[in-house]
């Protein structure tokens, strides 16, 4: 399987773990029907509307995507971040932390994680970086899944796309 297969794959491990809800983008600005915004990084991501995240971004050339999904209401998991986190990253084998901590995203304590990790024996490794936070209605998962080898690349991207983010 080739980088961009196995980055789809990937995305597609992160993406169970979530919900589905309808997309609305204007001037560059995703507006989430469940109360939140993030700015979308640029003309080179395109949008996937099949996707069962709320945003899910794929670039249009490189095996690279990102997605920002809220899960609210009765749906909403009461466990610690941490716990939220370790489940956004389920499915991957052969897991190696290379980052975690605690930092903030718009004023709210988030859990930051880079792993690397297969989906399965002797697939293509694959880097992961996640953020999850929650507030008393939802919580937000943002994701960034890439080859290691091109990671850094597309780290700035997706940051924007974090830092963006507000409730409406």
């Amino acid at each position: 399987m080739g980088a961009r297969g196995v980055v789809a794959l990937a995305f597609t491990v992160v993406v169970v773990a979530t919900g589905c809800a309808g997309r609305r983008i204007e001037s560059g600005v995703f507006h989430s029907p469940k109360g939140y915004r993030v700015g979308i990084p640029g003309a080179e991501w395109t949008v996937i509307e099949a996707s069962g995240a709320d945003l899910e971004l794929r670039h249009r050339t490189a095996p690279v995507a990102m997605l920002a999904n809220a899960t609210c209401g009765e749906a909403t998991p009461a466990a610690r971040l941490d716990v939220l986190s370790r489940h956004l990253l389920m499915g991957f084998q052969s897991r190696a932390i290379v980052e975690w901590e605690d930092v903030a995203v718009d004023g709210r304590r988030a859990v930051h994680a880079v792993l690397d990790g297969r989906l399965a024996a002797g697939e293509a490794l694959t880097r992961v970086e996640t953020y999850v936070m929650k507030d008393e209605r939802c919580v937000y998962d943002f994701a960034l899944v890439a080859p290691p080898e091109s990671f850094e690349t597309w780290r700035t991207a997706f940051r924007e796309l974090v830092d963006t983010f507000a409730t409406e």
